[in-house]
């Protein structure tokens, strides 16, 4: 029997995209990746979703078993790992950090800032427009009303790194970790949502009866 990829730790993920150059972080990777998984979108292609982590081309290679590790780890490791979240006792977890200074507050603001625009890009697939089901549609406007936020905090913080004492930098944390709950959670409802809706299509496509002519 062939065996299962072994899931890729974030430490073997990051390598690789540092290795090529990855214009993209890891941690926008992983929620771009979440969103093109639970897409209603029918055309999603993961290898295009990838080559699109490199402005729509892959990097170059020096021989195929670099092609076929990149392709491997981000793939049939890191997004077939990511899949499980379309499960409600999976649910999705963004990127954890320390936060000690209001320096350190700024980049709370930016990864959850790219976080935020990963997921979005990764569920409308370069479209415009989508047709998603109620719950997740009510998810992606408090997803956005959330981003506003977030861009406002990392613009105040990153142009004024010493802004703020101990006690309001305690107090922001406290303020951003109630936030990231939230977007937790309405990116995990909007994955449930969109996978009930596609099992839902599949099964009326499959129970549908022939026309009789």
């Amino acid at each position: 029997m062939k065996q299962a990829t072994k899931r890729p730790s974030a430490k073997t993920v990051q390598a690789l995209l540092e290795k090529h150059a990855c214009p993209v972080p890891f941690h926008e990777v992983r929620t771009r990746f979440l969103g093109s998984i639970a897409t209603p979108v029918v055309s999603v292609s993961p290898v295009q979703i990838v080559e699109d982590l490199w402005d729509g081309e892959l990097p170059t290679f020096d021989n195929i078993d670099a092609v076929n590790e990149l392709l491997g780890i981000l793939l049939r490791g890191l997004w077939n790992d990511l899949t499980r979240h379309q499960k409600r006792s999976q649910p999705f977890r963004l990127t954890r950090m320390t936060v000690e200074t209001a320096e350190d507050l700024g980049r709370y603001g930016l990864v959850r800032l790219q976080e935020l625009d990963g997921f979005i890009e990764g569920l409308f697939n370069g479209e415009d427009v989508i047709d998603l089901p109620e719950r997740a549609h009510e998810a992606v406007e408090r997803l956005a009303e959330m981003r506003a936020m977030m861009a406002g905090i990392c613009e105040l913080f990153s142009q004024n790194p010493h802004l703020g004492a101990r006690p309001e930098i305690e107090t922001s944390v406290r303020l951003l970790r109630q936030m990231t709950r939230v977007m937790e959670a309405e990116i995990h409802e909007a994955v449930l949502s969109c996978t009930r809706a596609r099992l839902g299509m599949m099964e009326s496509v499959f129970t549908e009866k022939p026309t009789v002519h």
